[in-house]
């Protein structure tokens, strides 16, 4: 498992979260998705042999969230 971190441009709203959330919990390899609405991140948990981070950014920006930074951690 590896997480990453997506510095986001902006989350406005409680709705923006369930909606980041939902979306992400579908994709292949998550195994936890964290919305940190005061930060602007979004923290996911996943698969390294399942999936690609760079995916679930595209995800968050074709969303309509743009994707300031992206933090890989081991």
């Amino acid at each position: 498992m590896r997480n990453v971190t997506y510095k986001m441009e902006e989350l406005t709203c409680p709705s923006c979260i369930a909606k980041i959330e939902k979306a992400l919990t579908k994709q292949v390899g998550v195994d936890e998705v964290k919305v940190l609405f005061n930060s602007g991140k979004v923290k996911v948990a996943y698969d390294e042999t399942k999936a690609d981070p760079n995916e679930y950014a595209a995800l968050l920006n074709r969303l309509g969230y743009p994707v300031l930074s992206t933090k890989i951690e081991k």
